[in-house]
């Protein structure tokens, strides 16, 4: 669905590159795109007739295990950074798919199994190389460049090419307590009910997901379930292995399961479990909304629009957030979205162009019907569309985020994405 064509590729491999194409592109006033892992499902890292500034050459990933930090360059997937952490049997929060980039999953937030215990991946970046668009080389932390670091956490890509990110990490693995529970649709209401009640009293090392689909042909999904709509929750505890299993059981005993694969797991196998879902050249769509309840409204229309799902790849997912992340104040970084206690993204996958309508249809109409219970806000990383979400994606910090772009952007060089937009 993303047709773009650059009319150059700067293919970078030190922070020397990238200081040359930000300036070439500057100088002949060029459009910009910066493209990391190529995860955005906004396309924004690809432009049409400008300089795609392409930043994958750069995956060196140095860990410091003594220390337990780790320095990242901006070509790294999620998979390249845990395997090289895991090594220490270290990790930081990052997101559930492996193959996205850590340079834009950072910049707008980011957040995943480890979030509840540690916080967003943002909160974990210590210090920041970034290019901005005068090409000088600026080192931003808590205590130089601050209101860029600020900027840098949350704001996606509005300030600059990041060519380094210096993450803390924490002990992990390299064994967790992870897996899946599958329910059918029919007990997913009580299901739902039961659900929310163990969230509200899971410990911070808990995070459970839930995702409404068709059940995937896996060998531990009963065959006469395969194809069928069901209610998945996704269980994972961030700690002792025999702590995990007692703040896990109660979410296991929730009605009668179909499957219930909770059990020892890789860490690093699991952050790669549901690449599959998300294969290379499907059409994707999604729309996403942030609550603060979990209510019987909302329940409702889950139950409702999964009835409906428009292909057999189409899902509702729904994210537990809180714990750590919501400890932070809302303006300790770019990313605003501190009330948050569930995130819901509704993400239609398909194959045939003939379907795209109706899979995108559905999507709005759902997004539009859960809009009477949501925050109004929406995180960044999961806007489809190229623009117009600004104010909802940075809420009450956006005013301050037009403050650093006009320090460090004043021309808005960097403008694909959900553009902080200078007043000048």
């Amino acid at each position: 669905m993303i047709d773009r064509r650059p009319a150059m590729i700067a293919r970078c491999t030190d922070t020397a590159d990238v200081r040359a194409a930000v300036n070439f592109a500057r100088e002949h006033r060029l459009l910009v795109s910066v493209k990391g892992g190529g995860h955005n499902i906004a396309g924004n890292a690809v432009c049409d007739g400008g300089l795609m500034i392409d930043l994958s050459p750069m995956k060196s990933v140095d860990v410091d295990p003594a220390a337990k930090i780790a320095r990242v360059e901006p070509g790294c997937t999620l998979a390249e950074f845990d395997q090289a952490a895991q090594q220490f049997g270290l990790a930081t929060p990052v997101g559930y798919n492996s193959t996205t980039g850590i340079a834009g999953l950072t910049l707008g937030g980011g957040f995943g199994w480890l979030s509840r215990a540690y916080g967003l991946t943002c909160d974990n970046l210590r210090a920041a190389e970034v290019v901005t668009a005068d090409g000088e080389l600026r080192h931003a932390s808590e205590d130089e460049n601050a209101d860029l670091f600020w900027a840098v956490r949350g704001g996606s890509g509005n300030f600059g090419v990041v060519t380094s990110f210096e993450f803390d990490l924490h002990p992990v693995g390299p064994e967790v307590l992870s897996g899946l529970l599958i329910h059918p649709l029919a007990d997913a209401p009580e299901v739902f009910r039961q659900y929310r009640e163990f969230a509200a009293r899971a410990p911070d090392e808990v995070t459970a997901w839930c995702v409404l689909r068709h059940a995937p042909p896996l060998p531990f999904v009963p065959e006469e379930w395969h194809g069928e709509r069901v209610l998945i929750i996704a269980a994972f505890y961030a700690g002792d292995m025999a702590a995990g299993e007692k703040a896990l059981q109660p979410l296991r005993e929730i009605g009668n399961p179909i499957v219930d694969v909770i059990g020892p797991h890789p860490y690093a196998g699991w952050q790669q479990a549901f690449d599959p879902l998300l294969p290379a050249g499907a059409r994707n769509y999604w729309k996403s909304h942030n609550f603060v309840e979990f209510t019987d409204g909302m329940i409702e229309n889950f139950v409702a629009y999964a009835g409906k799902l428009p292909s057999p790849q189409s899902e509702i997912a729904i994210a537990q957030l809180g714990g750590a992340i919501n400890r932070r104040p809302t303006d300790a970084t770019a990313y605003p979205h501190r009330d948050a206690e569930f995130l819901m993204n509704l993400h239609t996958q398909w194959e045939d162009p003939a379907q795209d309508d109706k899979c995108i249809t559905w999507a709005r109409d759902m997004y539009d019907s859960m809009t009477p219970h949501a925050t109004g806000g929406v995180y960044v990383n999961f806007v489809p569309e190229a623009v117009g979400q600004e104010r909802a994606a940075y809420r009450e910090n956006y005013d301050r985020l037009v403050q650093v772009k006009e320090r460090y952007d004043p021309e808005n060089l960097f403008r694909l994405n959900q553009n902080v937009l200078p007043t000048a």
